[in-house]
Parts: C-alpha cells; sequence; structure tokens
C-alpha cells in the first residue's frame, strides 16, 4: 500500500470509528507508530483530522479533547520512562527546592527521584504526592486549589497564588502540545493559569514531553519556547522539529 492510500484509508477508520489510537493503526496497517504520527500530521495539515494523545478524532470533532490521566498514563510507555530518567540529569546537586507539575511523564520522575539527598518537593498534583509522601528525604508541599478530574491536579486561583510565594530551583513541567509559534499549550484556561505560574515559580524550567506532543497546538498557550531551558523528548522527534526548537531557545535532550 503507498503512503497516499493508507493516509486516505487511516482518514477514512477516524470517520467510521470516532477515535482511533495510534498503536492500533499502526498494528492495522504493519507500520511503525512514527510513520502513523507522520500520517496523521499530514492528515491534520490537511483538515482531515485532529489529532489528540494517542490517536486521532475526526476533524469536526471538539478541538482541545483532553484525555484523561489514566488513559494518558497508558500512551508511549517506554518514552515516558526514558525521558523522566533523563530529567534526573537536570536536579540540582545537594538540597534542592523543585516542582514538579502534573502529568504520566511527571509522575514517573517523581518515582525515581533519589532518596540519598534533601529534596523540597512543590506539586499540585495530587498522583505525584501520592508517591511522596512519607519518604524521608522529601519535604512535601501540596499547592492548594480546586482537583480537575482528568488531570488529578489542583487549579484555580488559591492554586496560583500559592505559587506566587515560591521560587524554586527547577520546575519539571508537562505539555499537551509543543510548537515554535504557539509555545507550550494545554486545552484548559484554568490548567494553563496553573501551568504559568509553575513556570513563573523556577528559575529553571525543565519541559519533559513526549514526541506525541510535538507539533501539537492545544486551545491555551501557557509558555513561549524562550522562558524554557530544556525540553527532553524522546528519538522519535522529527529531526526538523528537534532543529526548530533548539533554534528557539531551549537545549532539546533526546533520552
Amino acid at each position: 500500500m503507498y503512503a497516499e492510500e493508507r493516509q486516505q484509508a487511516i482518514a477514512r477508520l477516524v470517520g467510521e470509528r470516532g477515535r482511533v489510537a495510534v498503536v492500533e493503526l499502526a498494528s492495522e496497517f504493519d507500520v511503525t507508530t512514527e510513520t502513523v504520527r507522520r500520517d496523521l500530521s499530514l492528515l491534520e495539515r490537511a483538515g482531515l483530522v485532529h489529532r489528540v494523545h494517542g490517536g486521532a478524532v475526526p476533524a469536526g470533532a471538539l478541538a482541545g479533547i483532553e484525555a484523561a490521566l489514566s488513559e494518558r498514563d497508558t500512551v508511549n510507555q517506554r518514552a515516558k520512562e526514558q525521558i523522566a530518567r533523563a530529567a534526573l540529569a537536570h536536579l540540582p546537586r545537594g538540597e534542592a527546592t523543585i516542582v514538579i507539575d502534573a502529568g504520566s511523564t511527571t509522575a514517573r520522575l517523581a518515582s525515581l527521584l533519589p532518596s540519598d539527598r534533601r529534596l523540597v518537593v512543590v506539586t499540585h498534583a495530587v498522583p505525584v504526592a501520592a508517591r511522596l509522601a512519607g519518604l524521608p528525604n522529601v519535604e512535601l508541599h501540596l499547592l492548594p486549589g480546586r482537583v480537575r478530574p482528568s488531570t488529578q491536579a489542583a487549579v484555580g486561583a488559591d492554586t496560583v497564588a500559592a505559587l506566587s510565594r515560591i521560587r524554586a530551583d527547577v520546575v519539571f513541567i508537562g505539555t499537551n502540545g509543543l510548537t515554535v509559534g504557539h509555545g507550550l499549550s494545554t486545552p484548559d484556561l484554568e490548567e494553563a493559569a496553573a501551568k504559568r505560574a509553575l513556570v513563573r515559580a523556577a528559575r529553571r524550567v525543565v519541559v519533559l514531553a513526549d514526541s506525541s506532543k510535538i507539533g501539537q497546538e492545544a486551545a491555551q498557550s501557557f509558555a513561549d519556547l524562550d522562558a524554557v531551558d530544556v525540553v527532553i523528548s524522546d528519538g522519535a522527534i522529527d529531526p526538523r522539529d528537534q532543529a526548530e526548537i533548539a533554534a528557539a531557545g531551549p537545549e532539546v535532550v533526546i533520552a
């Protein structure tokens, strides 16, 4: 099957099924997940589908559909684990204050934090807090706010206000989308406000974004790339995207 035929078939399946996963399409057409992601990017640019976490929905579906955290956690698991491990190299030496954002990759990072140094950890993510609560070397601060069911993260005025009083060494932040033009983005307005405050709360910003997020744009931008110090992604990132991101300022690390 030629690429054009495969892409037409993918567009037809998305329309018929309402939502399809990248891994499902890769198995159905006997191609790699990277090939499927490229196909979906072409189809999205053509206005035929809308890309979401781990797959695609019809172009007429509501833009910025937000998958639940439990669903996102099953997508690109190996890449997320590698990214989380690579992020450990960006922890400050010795005692440090860090901020950890909500998300499936940042939660993995929380599980990998070293036990041989004292860390002050600030988070608005319930799953992150659950992983760190009770660790003897971690002084945990859970931010106030309303917890969103889809991301299990606290948001709202109380969250933003609490973050305005914090100055951390580094923030490890996730994103739904990353492009040079739109920066880091997420579908929800309150989530974006919280993430914007997270970015402002730290001296150094490290973004954990697997390759499925690169080239995607959600409705709400919360940071430009010139506010980011490091972007950690996986080997499936398009080399052109990698070069464009690096040219915009951040160091790009491939896990």
